[in-house]
């Protein structure tokens, strides 16, 4: 099972998991587009320093 670490109480917690079951601390979603847009964008300036 692999694990992340709730940032508000240091417990680790299941990566699936949406809450804490300890502090009930909600974790942040993040949208599949941001994570293109950011390797997108990282792209583009490696490309644009290559030329």
């Amino acid at each position: 099972m692999k694990t992340k670490e709730c940032p508000s109480c240091a417990m680790e917690v299941d990566t699936k998991a949406k809450n804490c079951p300890i502090c009930q601390f909600e974790f942040p979603k993040r949208s599949p587009w941001i994570t293109w847009m950011a390797i997108f964008l990282v792209l583009v300036w490696l490309l644009s320093y290559l030329l």
